[in-house]
C-alpha cells in the first residue's frame, strides 16, 4: 500500500512510520509527505530518509477547496492508497475526504470522543480525569469524532504537567499509529458504521493490550 502522510510540525509520528517500513513491520511504502508549514521539522525528517515530500502552503491559494485540491492531485500523482494525518493541523473539508474514502487516518491525544479539539491533553488535566490516552480513527467530518482503529490508555498522574502528560502519551501514539497502518495495509481493517473490526487480532482484557504484541 502506498501511504500519504500530512504534516505541519516536527514529524515525530512520521519518524514512528518512517521506522516501522525501515524495519520491515509495515509493507509497502510511504509514497508522498505533504507539509503545509515550510519551516516544519519533518521535512528534515523526509530528507534523511530520502522520502519525497511536497509543502503546501493554504496562504497561496485563494480558498481552502484550492489548497485541497492541490493536495489531492499530488496524493493522486503518487498513487497514494491510504492518507496519514500526522501532526496536521488543519480541519479537511468533506470534499478532501471524498477523494478517499475511508482512506483518510489521524492520530489524536486522547481517548475520543473524549477531549476532543486542540490541547487534548490540557483538558484532561482540567477535567481531572483519571485516564486519558491516544486515539487513531478514520476522519469524518466531525472533528475528531471518526470510527476509532486502536486506543492505547495512560494514567494521568498527580503530579502530571501538560508537557509530562503529552510526553507520555505521544510514546503510546508511537506505536499504535504504526499498527493502525500496518492493519490497514494488510487489509485487515472492516468498518460497520462506527464500529471497526480488525480480522485476526485478539481481544481480551489483558495487562498489555495483545494488539499492539508487534510493536511493544
Amino acid at each position: 500500500m502506498r501511504v500519504g502522510v500530512l504534516v505541519s510540525g516536527r514529524g515525530s509520528n512520521l519518524q514512528a512510520l518512517i521506522n516501522a517500513y525501515n524495519e520491515g513491520k509495515i509493507k509497502g511504502e510511504i509514497a508522498l509527505v505533504i507539509s503545509d508549514n515550510p519551516q516544519a521539522y519533518a521535512i528534515e525528517r523526509c530528507k534523511r530518509h530520502g522520502i519525497e515530500y511536497a509543502v503546501v502552503e493554504r496562504r497561496e491559494f485563494k480558498s481552502k477547496l484550492e489548497f485541497e485540491r492541490r493536495m489531492v492531485e499530488l496524493l493522486k500523482e503518487k498513487g497514494v492508497e491510504l492518507v496519514v494525518l500526522a501532526g496536521f493541523m488543519r480541519v479537511l473539508s468533506g470534499e478532501f475526504l471524498k477523494a478517499f474514502p475511508m482512506r483518510v487516518i489521524n492520530i489524536h491525544p486522547s481517548l475520543i470522543p473524549a477531549f476532543q479539539g486542540l490541547h487534548a491533553q490540557r483538558q484532561a488535566l482540567e477535567y481531572g480525569a483519571k485516564l486519558t490516552g491516544c486515539t487513531v480513527h478514520f476522519v469524518s467530518e466531525e472533528l475528531d469524532n471518526g470510527p476509532v482503529i486502536v486506543q492505547a490508555c495512560v494514567p494521568v498522574l498527580p503530579q502530571d504537567t501538560e508537557e509530562s502528560l503529552s510526553q507520555r502519551i505521544l510514546e503510546f501514539e508511537h506505536k499504535i499509529l504504526p499498527q493502525a497502518v500496518k492493519w490497514i495495509s494488510e487489509g485487515r481493517v472492516e468498518v460497520e458504521g462506527r464500529k471497526v473490526v480488525v480480522k485476526g487480532a485478539i481481544y481480551g482484557t489483558l495487562p498489555v493490550n495483545p494488539q499492539l504484541e508487534d510493536f511493544l
